[in-house]
């Protein structure tokens, strides 16, 4: 087995003992691609027969195939693409959002420092503080319409990307800080140059948990004053004990959220493999 290198053309020779390694991996990951399947579809067979032979109450727990009834109903009248697309655009808004001004402003905080030692006590209580009860506020100063969501989202989001950026900012070795500060570099060479690069993993990481915080946002949001979205299908589903519109939504919200989290996952992978190949 050969393989040209980037920096030149000549072939890398591998031993068989790599070789059988990287085979056993292989191996090893598919297997445990079709064990995640394979529970999953065992556990959708037990919840379905349970529910089938009258074990388990359908009428409360739902079941597989009452769940792709009520959504092939969603698909055919229209609603589910409306719901799923509000729900969407509430989520990813208030992402780039929290992400954006988040990482603003742990620059700003990370730039002065008189700032930060001012600010940070009061971030960290408003990070603790329980968005939930912030909600009547936020409808009252922003209205009963999609920006209170976003509102909701970001109140919840914004305060976790700050520390977690901040908190990557300040840990940067002080020997290479000294080193830029010998060579006279300024504050922003020294943000650009070293702050910044050395800080794209755990940027990449504070998307991760964007993703998480974002989508309970916003369904925390369409909970409170929603008309349309993922959150106001299970609230309404709950409601009038529709039990197979509450689980059909919260499996669709579950796939969205995994998928927005794949996206940034593979983010993360694109962004290293630039970052070992510019090494």
């Amino acid at each position: 087995m050969k393989h040209l290198s980037r920096k030149n053309s000549s072939p890398i020779e591998y031993t068989p003992e790599h070789i059988s390694y990287v085979k056993n991996l292989r191996k090893k990951n598919a297997l445990i691609t079709l064990s995640r399947v394979g529970l999953l579809l065992i556990f959708l067979l037990l919840w379905e027969l349970l529910a089938k032979f009258n074990v388990i109450d359908s009428f409360i727990s739902s079941s597989p195939s009452r769940m792709w009834d009520c959504f092939v109903e969603l698909v055919k009248n229209g609603e589910l693409g409306e719901h799923v697309g509000i729900t969407l655009l509430e989520t990813v808004i208030s992402f780039f959002l929290a992400t954006t001004l988040g990482t603003l402003i742990a620059i700003i905080l990370w730039w002065f420092e008189g700032v930060r030692r001012v600010l940070e006590p009061y971030v960290v209580v408003l990070n603790a503080l329980p968005k939930i009860a912030l909600g009547p506020i936020i409808i009252i100063w922003m209205g009963t319409d999609m920006s209170s969501i976003i509102t909701m989202a970001l109140a919840i989001s914004l305060f976790v990307t700050i520390l977690n950026t901040l908190s990557g900012f300040l840990s940067v070795e002080k020997s290479k800080l000294m080193l830029m500060q010998t060579l006279g570099a300024t504050k922003w060479q020294t943000l650009t140059k070293l702050v910044l690069p050395s800080n794209i993993p755990n940027i990449i990481d504070a998307l991760k948990i964007n993703v998480g915080m974002c989508w309970v946002g916003t369904i925390m949001g369409e909970y409170l004053v929603s008309h349309a979205g993922l959150g106001y299908l299970i609230i309404y589903g709950g409601q009038i004990f529709k039990l197979d519109l509450v689980m059909t939504s919260t499996v669709i919200l579950c796939f969205l959220a995994g998928g927005m989290y794949y996206l940034v996952a593979l983010l993360q992978k694109i962004v290293s493999k630039k970052l070992n190949i510019e090494k």
